[in-house]
């Protein structure tokens, strides 16, 4: 398709400031370029006749509100930092400059991109169970700081006083009763702003890989809090490691979690794999 036959809808977070200045630096990029594009802030589009493909502004809980407005969604589509954590971008484009990742997508090619889904809404980083799940719930309704900063300041505060949850983990194969420090249900390699939980998953798979923390000291919390960030956790003797099409987890009570970041109470957890779910230009 030439640049002339495009029509990109740039879709923002209307409440973010670093989302809105992106918004105006792509549109002016798109100008100069001569391409046709529409910016949707505060009401998103309800049909995308003409539009031939679609950029997300924002973070990973933008992306997370627009594949669960848009399920089915087969336009191509591409993400562009405009939030605090950017796991998903980082991901895909890793450190690249705006001008540099709007090259790289005017000029690419669709693929076919995996999501997840738990309890009917999709994600595509992962799930998070217990202490992930309480530090999210810690950070409602809190201005978040750059990057893993808020991330970490509610870890500090949190892991002293977190106590594990008994929860079931139920697969096609076993079935798994354990005490149980976090749960994390990844499609992508990390979330949290940079936290490595699934460093040998792909969005590509069609794998969920699923690695149940059990119940841990307070002094392994401290020493091995850095082994998880760096992705280096797999072979813990706490940790089991497991790559699934689709697991369940339950608990007599309420479990905290978070869903792409965004926070959820349950106390059952169905989750999937939906294969080739997306289009996205990378």
């Amino acid at each position: 398709m030439t640049y002339s036959e495009k029509h990109i809808a740039i879709v923002s977070n209307p409440v973010q400031e670093k989302a809105l200045r992106m918004t105006d630096k792509i549109a002016l990029l798109l100008s100069g370029m001569d391409i046709q594009y529409s910016i949707f802030t505060t009401q998103w589009p309800q049909i995308w006749d003409g539009i031939t493909e679609a950029w997300i502004i924002g973070g990973d809980g933008t992306l997370n509100w627009f594949i669960n407005q848009y399920p089915s969604m087969h336009l191509p589509l591409s993400i562009f930092p405009g939030g605090t954590g950017n796991d998903f971008h980082w991901m895909l484009y890793g450190a690249k400059t705006i001008e540099q990742q709007a090259e790289q997508v005017l000029e690419g090619k669709p693929q076919l991109i995996d999501a997840g889904i738990c309890n009917g809404k999709l994600f595509l980083n992962g799930v998070g169970i217990g202490f992930d799940g309480a530090i999210v719930k810690d950070l409602l309704c809190k201005k978040k700081r750059p990057g893993k900063t808020s991330y970490l300041l509610s870890i500090l505060k949190h892991i002293i006083g977190y106590r594990e949850k008994l929860c079931m983990i139920r697969t096609i194969d076993e079935s798994i009763s354990e005490d149980c420090f976090m749960i994390s249900i990844a499609n992508g390699k990390r979330y949290g702003g940079g936290f490595e939980v699934a460093p040998r998953a792909s969005v590509t798979d069609a794998l969920l890989d699923v690695s149940i923390i059990e119940k841990v000291s307070l002094l392994k919390r401290i020493r091995y809090l850095p082994v998880i960030e760096k992705g280096e956790h797999l072979q813990l003797p706490f940790v089991q490691y497991k790559q699934l099409a689709s697991v369940s987890v339950s608990s007599p009570q309420a479990l905290y979690a978070h869903i792409d970041g965004e926070f959820e109470i349950n106390s059952r957890f169905d989750i999937e794999i939906l294969p080739k779910h997306f289009f996205f230009v990378c």
